[in-house]
């Protein structure tokens, strides 16, 4: 049976078909999808954990004890699983581990282009990088496989577009493999100083014997057209060659990338006439072919940033050759990110829009468009949960150099669980005078709507205990006094919040408390209620294009509110004087 899947989804498949009876994640496009699929397969136990390192270390422990386990993220996600996942290389597995990342060249929704092909190298670790949807399923068995046949965690990378893209994928049975027996053994898993020399040794030894395995690997293949030219590649990179030059050349397609198969490479580069190495951002295996002494062609014709595409690497190769285009005299318009009609985030931000002597440290998800105009409010971005952290340093680095301004933190319910609770720690610990806004919209919104520890809802649906943000906020010593929590609709709560948070002199929290707009049950609940301009009243005075709401434009010399947008938050209703704006469905 063959079935059209994605490449996430035939990574859930293959997940399910090794008998995998452990995966965790946190969401993070491009990999959410993986965890969201393998949650639908019986037999599996998946969960959301609250971060990537809590993710990985879940499937550590579950590895250890002896079944086929899983962890999946995208690939900044690893930066804060490494510590994990670098102790686990010395350790080992019992069952098989395979640990997912899911890179994203061209920054599609990301704050870089890492490239985490270097992770295993640096962890000593298999790494394997399929090329499409069903090498995605089959790659992951295979992980699995050599996960325990050399007793290490295993790196299965892919790309955005592997990850998003379709291809047929032939489906198999699943193999039950069952959970393995766990026997203590303090010197493999329990790496003090002492028992971490002597697995360091060993991880040497297995990583010996894999690069032997990787010159007969299957995973490794060549093959064999106009010998003229020689491709090395990996990846989504194979099908771009493949796509530019046909049967104008021979391949060495690399499946395992970590260790290299040097004989191969050598075999093949001495069979071809000239090579070239298509790889996207860095030269990770340029560098390490031009170590075997390999004369070839690479990152001085390929661009270093951004995806690649057969585009690209035509002109690269074959500049003189134009490729016939058409040309419209239309130009299309930008379309840039904005906060969605009806976003409970935009209330805060209109609020905090109203200082123009404050610093406003954001984090990572819905509400990092606070820094889109006409709000324009958000000064810097850093990763998941430096805002409170950055605040911090702002804070501190202002009191130093006598510059008078204060400083908000503005951070995401799903974005405090997951790495805001140890920065609010610090703030409390350390004195300092920062405020901080915990927006709280019931869900993971910006990934796709995944629950959250404070949703009430595992990842399979199963009601559980709420974890409560305002006591948590409690528990870290900030005081009762210093605690807001608003309807971020309610303009006039939230800007009253706002004004004690700015005159605060010691750490003071803000929660707004709204569902995300584009929730089901929210949009359900909505239906009907939108607002309407009376434009005999309005002065046009455009006060109401200030909050950003794409429900709202200015034509022809007038406002106007699309009603299959608006769902009628009445955020614009308070901004207008004129009382020019009101809501009808309610």
């Amino acid at each position: 049976m063959k079935k059209l899947m994605t490449g996430n989804e035939a990574i859930a498949r293959g997940v399910y078909e090794a008998g995998c009876t452990v995966a965790a994640a946190y969401p993070g496009t491009p990999s959410t999808e993986i965890l969201e699929n393998v949650a639908k397969y019986e037999g599996i136990y998946s969960e959301w954990s609250p971060n990537e390192k809590v993710a990985l270390e879940v499937a550590s422990g579950a590895s250890i004890a002896g079944a086929r386990s899983l962890a999946a993220m995208k690939h900044v996600g690893l930066n804060v699983a490494a510590d994990p996942f670098f102790t686990m290389a010395y350790e080992g597995v019992n069952g098989g581990f395979v640990i997912v990342t899911a890179d994203d060249p061209g920054t599609h929704s990301s704050q870089n282009e890492q490239d985490n092909r270097y992770y295993a190298p640096h962890a000593k670790v298999i790494l394997i990088e399929p090329a499409d949807s069903q090498e995605c399923k089959d790659f992951v068995k295979n992980a699995f496989e050599l996960s325990e046949k050399y007793d290490s965690p295993v790196l299965l990378r892919v790309t955005t577009r592997i990850c998003h893209s379709k291809g047929l994928v032939e489906l198999g049975e699943r193999e039950e493999v069952g959970v393995k027996e766990y026997k203590k053994d303090t010197k493999k898993y329990a790496m003090t100083p002492a028992n971490a020399k002597v697995r360091h040794i060993i991880v040497e030894e297995k990583l010996n014997k894999l690069r032997e395995y990787t010159n007969s690997c299957p995973l490794n293949r060549i093959e064999w057209g106009d010998k003229k030219i020689g491709i090395i590649t990996s990846g989504i990179s194979y099908q771009h060659s493949k796509e530019v030059f046909g049967e104008n050349a021979s391949y060495l397609k690399l499946g395992l990338t970590y260790p290299l198969p040097n004989e191969m490479i050598l075999k093949f580069a001495q069979t071809v006439d000239e090579v070239y190495i298509v790889e996207e951002n860095d030269p990770y295996l340029e560098s390490y072919i031009k170590s075997l002494g390999i004369d070839c062609k690479g990152k001085e014709l390929i661009p270093i940033c951004g995806e690649l595409n057969p585009g690209i690497i035509k002109n690269a190769f074959f500049p003189e050759e134009k490729a016939e285009a058409y040309e419209a005299e239309i130009k299309v318009p930008s379309r840039p990110p904005v906060l969605c009609a009806g976003c409970p985030h935009r209330g805060l931000f209109y609020a905090l829009s109203k200082y123009k002597d404050i610093v406003v440290s954001g984090d990572i998800g819905c509400y990092t468009l606070g820094l889109m105009p006409p709000l324009s409010v958000t000064d810097s971005v850093i990763c998941m949960g430096a805002s409170i952290s950055a605040g911090i340093g702002f804070e501190k680095a202002f009191m130093q150099g006598g510059t008078k301004k204060k400083v908000f933190s503005c951070i995401g319910d799903s974005t405090f669980f997951h790495s805001g609770i140890t920065g609010l720690i610090d703030a409390v610990y350390n004195k300092s005078k920062i405020s901080i806004v915990i927006m709280d919209n019931r869900i993971t919104a910006m990934t796709g709507h995944q629950e959250n520890p404070g949703t009430g809802k595992t990842l399979r649906g199963e009601e559980t205990t709420i974890i409560d943000i305002e006591k948590i906020v409690v528990a870290v010593g900030i005081k009762q006094e210093n605690i807001r929590t608003v309807d971020p609709y309610n303009l006039e709560e939230t800007q009253r919040a706002v004004k004690e948070a700015y005159e605060a002199q010691e750490p003071f929290v803000i929660i707004t408390k709204r569902p995300c707009a584009l929730i089901k049950k929210v949009q359900k609940a909505r239906t009907g209620i939108y607002c309407v301009f009376d434009d005999e009243k309005c002065k046009k005075c455009k006060a109401c294009l200030k909050i950003g709401c794409p429900a709202i434009s200015f034509k022809g010399g007038q406002i106007t509110i699309d009603g299959d947008m608006c769902n009628g938050c009445g955020i614009c209703q308070q901004v207008c004087k004129f009382n020019a704006i009101t809501k009808v469905g309610e």
